[in-house]
């Protein structure tokens, strides 16, 4: 089969003939039709995150159809459609496991990062931490869902609440946030890059009240923001622009460093948290509820071979939507 892999961080994908993997017990072999390409995709190959020190295969937004059923395996059938999220394996028996958030296990797995992902034509997979998926959207449109989607739904459960939303960076995550906060009767604020109109103009598309650089005051103090773009140096202006009792989440898995702030900034019960992987009951809330909004995703793909193309542009912010890769 053909994989786009990174041998190690820093250096351009490869593609490579890799032998047709075999599933284990409990696992299954997936047929990838799409792979959406992540912002997390970059902290890997950029050497953002910390380096195994041995080849992987990127990619951990996964939408294909099983091909093959390890030992063990109920629930699935083969030809049916699944998706692979970042979350791939936990150990089930920490403190972590045991309370509901298996999401800060200290021995989890994840895909395309310490397991081999879906840049390629097929994949293994724990049954586990797979999701069913029903028809509706395609393939393509589908995989953005698998972390785009389920961290952004995370961060937004942290803000529910808030009547007006402020949403720091207006890539894949956002514009599908975006979606479930207007569906939520929540007033949204866009921010993007200093001079981005094209994502402004977006943003209002999908029926943010106001957008403008993130540099900018909001019309209306929010209620809480959430950072998507891995910027440090918006905490502080995020914290300005959230009222007394606000939250400003971190929804990234790295981020540069957070600059200091005079502490007036944080006074009022301000909260700064961050967000961290997924659970699998995320997966199922934001599955069932994709599509009553509908949470529509808008989608670029590109062969698998051009995986370096789609980067470079999601690295510099010349995607409209999500990037997707389609073997």
């Amino acid at each position: 089969m053909r994989a786009m892999v990174l041998d190690r961080p820093g250096q351009p994908l490869r593609l490579r003939d890799l032998p047709l993997p075999t599933p284990g017990p409990g696992q299954l072999r997936v047929r990838v039709r799409a792979c959406g390409v992540c912002r997390t995709d970059l902290h890997v190959v950029d050497g953002e995150l910390p380096d195994l020190g041995r080849p992987v295969v990127p990619g951990h937004e996964v939408v294909g159809l099983v091909e093959a059923l390890g030992e063990g395996v109920q629930g699935f059938a083969l030809g049916a459609r699944v998706g692979v999220p970042w979350l791939g394996w936990t150990c089930g028996a920490c403190e972590y496991c045991r309370s509901g958030r298996e999401n800060l296990c200290d021995r989890a797995r994840f895909t395309g990062y310490t397991l081999d992902g879906g840049y390629a034509e097929a994949m293994v997979a724990d049954a586990r931490y797979c999701f069913p998926l029903a028809p509706g959207p395609s393939d393509a449109e589908a995989a953005p869902l698998l972390c785009a989607g389920l961290i952004g739904y995370r961060a937004w459960r942290l803000a529910r609440g808030a009547r007006r939303l402020g949403l720091y960076g207006f890539g894949a995550a956002a514009h599908l946030a975006v979606q479930v906060a207007r569906h939520a009767g929540q007033e949204v604020f866009a921010f993007t890059r200093p001079g981005d109109e094209a994502g402004q103009a977006f943003a209002r598309e999908l029926g943010a009240a106001w957008a403008g650089d993130s540099t900018a005051r909001p019309p209306r103090p929010l209620d809480a923001a959430i950072l998507f773009a891995p910027v440090g140096a918006l905490v502080p202006l995020a914290l300005a622009a959230v009222t007394k009792g606000g939250t400003v989440v971190c929804a990234g898995i790295h981020m540069s460093d957070i600059p200091s702030f005079p502490y007036a900034l944080l006074w009022g019960e301000r909260t700064v948290c961050s967000v961290a992987n997924l659970t699998r009951r995320d997966g199922d809330e934001l599955l069932a509820l994709a599509p009553a909004i509908p949470l529509r995703t808008e989608v670029e793909t590109f062969p698998l071979a051009e995986a370096s193309e789609a980067l470079a542009r999601l690295r510099g912010g010349r995607i409209r939507g999500a990037a997707v890769l389609v073997p």
